[in-house]
């Protein structure tokens, strides 16, 4: 990270911490009409759900590309560096295209800020502020289609000031309560507000009846063309295999048969049929099928760091996001669908907005012992009292270890999967999108876009 982009970062901390959300659409859309309204230079597709939003983005931006279209995506948080948030055909900007983005929209955003203080208002926050240089620097470069990732919820997340051709709600669970609601109705109810009357809908099948309700009430209501998971779309058939899935999938066009995803996990088979339908609503209303060779390039190439992803072998360490109740229990069908190990190894860090108790409950039956760590994370819930929260969880407290540095914690679950599992012993890391992107650094994992450098 270049020292301007340091100092660009830190700028945008000082406005609010990353996690702060001010639930109000007034200032994005005021910095976004004195530039010009940016984002409606160009078509896009808006995800929306609790999990799944960032590696659908990533195979619908990635199968966009694959039929030549220039190509912008907004996904968060970011894993190594803030220029992740804002990838142009497949890559992350620049340090420097990430500062000059900062700058167009500085001037404009000290007005908004006066604006808004003379209000007895707040100044932009982080996620406004990089959302708006996001659509600038879309525009700027320019793309054709924009494949945006909402940050938190919907109907107010500052996103929204893009009007979308298409909107996808991936999976609803259990996240941010203290913002969208306790009730699996209110929580879908702000996802649902992705939805509008002129974009196509594409709705992933639910865990939660309750939220499917909810989904496809607001299709009612607003009467926009619809495209449900397990009615007009779905996986119909799914082959685990070395390394990802061969999928057959019917998509709102047509039917395709046995393509090959390079990612693990059936919760990813249902990611790509969302981006598949999403890449046909926008690409020919729903009606024009995708070209067999298009697909099957794009999804035997896209990468989703941090989500599902093999780091190193032998032996072999699994990290995984997963920081909320869903996303583990994913990550535990995952692993036992994918591996066959002697003896698996957690290290797990979580966040102290989280609900550790329920995604170590979750998380237990998988692991033979749990090494408990943190990140660097100011928001990281320290080790010794993470630590005691697993003791409560796992029955046997020598299952349970605590080592605060990160690398002493990987080096110890490397050290008990091998001394106890043989070649085959495996790690799982997960619990915090930090957590994975230290553990990618530690291990020397490949940056984002790296693989499409190759």
């Amino acid at each position: 990270m270049s020292e301007e982009l340091r100092e660009v970062y830190a700028a945008l901390l000082d406005r609010a911490p990353e996690n702060r959300i001010e639930p109000d659409l007034t200032r994005i859309r005021r910095v976004m009409e004195l530039m010009g309204d940016p984002q409606n230079s160009y078509r896009s597709i808006r995800i929306a759900g609790t999990n799944g939003k960032t590696t659908t983005a990533r195979i619908a931006e990635r199968i966009l590309r694959e039929t030549g279209l220039r190509t912008g995506r907004a996904t968060s948080p970011h894993l190594h560096s803030p220029t992740e948030r804002i990838a142009i055909d497949g890559r992350p900007i620049s340090d420097e295209d990430f500062c000059q983005a900062y700058r167009d929209v500085e001037p404009f955003a000290l007005m908004v800020d006066e604006e808004s203080l003379a209000a007895g208002g707040p100044r932009l926050t982080f996620f406004e502020y990089v959302i708006a240089m996001t659509y600038q620097a879309f525009a700027t470069a320019p793309v054709d289609v924009a494949v945006v990732e909402t940050g938190l919820g919907g109907t107010w997340d500052a996103t929204g000031v893009v009007d979308p051709d298409v909107a996808v709600i991936t999976s609803i669970g259990y996240d941010h309560q203290e913002y969208l609601g306790d009730a699996i109705e209110d929580i879908a109810g702000e996802k649902a507000g992705i939805l509008t009357a002129d974009a196509f809908a594409i709705l992933g099948a639910q865990r939660y009846a309750e939220a499917g309700d909810v989904l496809r009430e607001r299709v009612v209501e607003l009467g926009c063309e619809a495209a449900f998971e397990d009615e007009q779309i779905a996986v119909l058939e799914r082959t685990p295999g070395v390394g990802g899935q061969l999928l057959t999938l019917q998509g709102i066009a047509a039917r395709y048969d046995e393509v090959f995803l390079d990612l693990l996990g059936e919760h990813q088979a249902h990611n790509a049929l969302l981006a598949v339908a999403a890449c046909e609503a926008l690409l020919g209303d729903g009606e024009n099928p995708l070209a067999e060779d298009v697909l099957a390039a794009a999804l035997s190439s896209v990468t989703s760091p941090g989500r599902a992803e093999v780091v190193r072998q032998a032996p072999t360490i699994l990290l995984d996001a997963a920081h909320n109740p869903d996303g583990a229990a994913v990550l535990v069908e995952t692993v036992r669908e994918n591996f066959r190990f002697t003896r698996t190894v957690g290290v797990v860090g979580i966040l102290q907005e989280k609900e550790a108790d329920r995604i170590l409950e979750i998380l237990e039956p998988l692991l033979d012992e749990v090494v408990i760590t943190q990140s660097s994370s100011p928001r990281a819930i320290p080790a010794d009292r993470l630590g005691d929260i697993a003791r409560d969880v796992f029955d046997d407290p020598d299952r349970v270890v605590e080592a605060p540095s990160l690398p002493d914690a990987i080096q110890i679950a490397v050290d008990l999967a091998e001394q106890r599992g043989g070649e085959f012993g495996g790690v799982v890391v997960a619990g915090s999108v930090t957590l994975a992107a230290e553990v990618r650094d530690l291990l020397g994992a490949p940056a984002d876009g790296a693989e499409e450098a190759l």
